[in-house]
């Protein structure tokens, strides 16, 4: 090849390269419902929820007497610091979403420190929580709060969730998954990544809108989700890129922000 015709032809590898980097701003992205940008699974593609759980405890049942002690033991840290935890754990809105693993992993993340771990979560976020839709649709399980006609940590949202099902808990789900690929991002912060993970999903016990049953089988359908995701090549790329971000934020020392109030309120619930 001639050296004109080699120097043409590497350039078109490089455009091709460059246009194949996941993308990192979400105005590339389509918004399947207001405020969620698409996953990395094709629509219609998510881990079959109804077919992967099995339902939910019928009433009267053991194991809905063990959802009902996990309620009442929850209530014993309403209004305390470990409720407020709850509450900001319910965000799932960007940039706030991100927050709440930022000191399991020991860095800060938003969108303009980590740009590809951002797009990582809120991507994820999607394929996780659109997951549990079939089971929570066909299920219609009512809320603890309902059932029990109790106060829930977001009042704000207490009308839409009277309304939305119980079974699978998708935020359980979401923080599985989560916790899941940013061990992948982290590994030598596993444990710390996979506690926070329990815990934003217990969270969802502690202000009163899963069952504990709902937890568990949020946090199956996560591990589904996170197998899939596996085959996806833009998540594999942006999670290669997002090991680099998280290493060189390390490398700079950029601080998580104060921890000690999570920490606080987590080892009274442990």
């Amino acid at each position: 090849m001639r050296l004109p015709h080699m120097i043409v032809a590497l350039g078109v590898f490089a455009m091709h390269a460059a246009l194949a980097t996941p993308p990192i701003d979400p105005a590339q992205l389509k918004f399947p419902r207001p405020g969620f940008i698409a996953g990395y699974l094709a629509e219609g593609s998510w881990v079959d929820s109804l077919a992967l759980l099995p339902p939910p405890p019928a009433a009267g049942s053991a194991a809905q007497a063990v959802d009902d002690a996990a309620f009442q033991s929850a209530r014993k840290l309403k209004d305390g610091p470990r409720w407020a935890l709850a509450a900001s754990d319910a965000v799932l809105v960007f940039p706030k979403a991100a927050e709440s693993f930022q000191c399991a992993l020991g860095i800060p993340i938003s969108a303009e420190s980590t740009p590809n771990l951002n797009m990582l979560l809120r991507r994820t976020l999607t394929d996780a929580g659109f997951a549990t839709f079939k089971a929570k649709d066909f299920y219609k399980r009512l809320r603890p709060f309902a059932a029990n006609n109790e106060t829930m940590c977001t009042p704000h949202e207490e009308a839409s969730l009277r309304k939305s099902a119980s079974y699978p808990s998708g935020h359980s789900a979401i923080g599985w998954t989560w916790g899941l690929v940013l061990a992948e991002v982290a590994p030598e912060r596993v444990d710390a990544l996979l506690q926070r993970a329990r815990d934003y999903g217990q969270s969802r016990v502690v202000c009163g809108v899963h069952w504990q049953s709902d937890v568990e089988a949020g946090r199956l359908v996560g591990a589904a989700v996170v197998a899939q995701l596996h085959a996806s090549q833009d998540f594999n790329e942006q999670l290669a890129l997002a090991r680099k971000e998280v290493a060189a934020a390390r490398a700079a020392g950029a601080p998580a922000g104060d921890c000690a109030a999570e920490t606080a309120a987590l080892s009274r619930s442990r």
